[in-house]
């Protein structure tokens, strides 16, 4: 079990654009191009952005993996073993539920899958092994991974039960990811589960930026009632660098784009923490200036309130959108 009591990083990276070849974010032929990409050169590439984690994080830093991320576990414990990082010195999240099946290509076969869902026990006793063996002396957190009411497992005993016996054994706080129009819904559904009159849930991660804003009630209230809020795709997959509202206020507040559009996030009243997608060590420079256009944000609320409501989608529409973006 790690030590407790450290207060939890507010701006982390994710691993999904860097422990697989090909994702849904914007412009990666621009970074990567279009064969530079077997195993070698996107783990000496995460292994830099790492690099600048460690070095330019004000606090502790945060690395999130998931299982279908390619082999974004394995890319993190051997960054972490070969740099003797102390497990107290680093906070990591995993999630289970998806199995990674594309092989390590960037584009499949039209209607193919990358990744395949599974939430069912089996399932997660077989993949919690699998991220043991990789990083199981640094995680903090393990997630379901796109949890949903279709998959079933908001409402399976028998996993909600193997979920809570696995942080009773390990210490690891539990959590689940959300995705869809639905994300509020399912929030929702997760603050009510408990297991031996304990709350199941401890964290959740969720959708939530400029353009996607509907889970925020819901949020506030998972919020208010002591769990811990995460979000991901704070910057929409790459969508908002290319909004013209945003670009327009990041201008008039002498600020990069993304920073702005994390800030925005961080500014919110549910005190979230938040996941950067950066794939190189200046991304990732620029997104963890959000934290100074928070504080700014912060002192101006009728400005963030002008920022918000300028750049809103309709949650369906941002949803289709989204489903449309092409693995590059």
């Amino acid at each position: 079990m790690k030590m407790s009591g450290v207060a939890l990083p507010r701006i982390g990276l994710g691993m999904a654009a860097l422990g697989r070849p090909g994702y849904i974010n914007l412009g990666r032929d621009t970074i990567f191009g279009k064969d530079g990409r077997d195993i070698e050169k996107m783990q000496t590439q995460a292994n830099l952005v790492l690099d600048t984690l460690f070095e330019k994080s004000l606090e502790l830093p945060w690395i999130d993996c998931a299982r279908s991320y390619g082999l974004s576990e394995k890319f993190v414990g051997e960054y972490l073993k070969n740099n003797n990082i102390d497990p107290d010195k680093v906070y990591v999240s995993s999630k289970w539920g998806y199995t990674y099946v594309a092989d390590w290509q960037v584009s499949l076969e039209k209607g193919a899958p990358h990744e395949v869902k599974d939430h069912s026990v089996a399932n997660f006793l077989k993949q919690l092994e699998e991220t043991n063996e990789l990083i199981g002396d640094y995680v903090n957190l393990y997630q379901i991974h796109s949890a949903t009411f279709e998959s079933g497992v908001m409402d399976n005993a028998d996993i909600h039960k193997a979920l809570h016996e696995c942080r009773e054994k390990r210490g690891w706080k539990i959590g689940l990811s959300v995705s869809s129009p639905k994300q509020d819904q399912i929030i929702r559904r997760a603050m009510e589960i408990e297991v031996d009159g304990k709350k199941l849930f401890d964290s959740v991660q969720c959708t939530y930026n400029l353009l996607e804003q509907r889970p925020g009630p819901a949020l506030l209230e998972a919020h208010n009632a002591g769990m811990d809020i995460i979000i991901k795709e704070g910057l929409a997959n790459g969508r908002t660098l290319r909004n013209d509202s945003i670009a327009e206020y990041a201008k008039k507040l002498a600020c990069a784009p993304d920073s702005l559009a994390l800030g925005c996030i961080l500014a919110q009243p549910f005190q979230p923490r938040v996941l950067s997608g950066a794939v190189t060590p200046e991304q990732l420079e620029s997104n963890l200036k959000a934290s100074e256009v928070c504080q700014t944000l912060q002192s101006d609320p009728t400005l963030l309130e002008a920022i918000m409501k300028d750049c809103l989608m309709e949650s369906e529409t941002y949803w289709t959108d989204r489903s449309n973006l092409a693995w590059n």
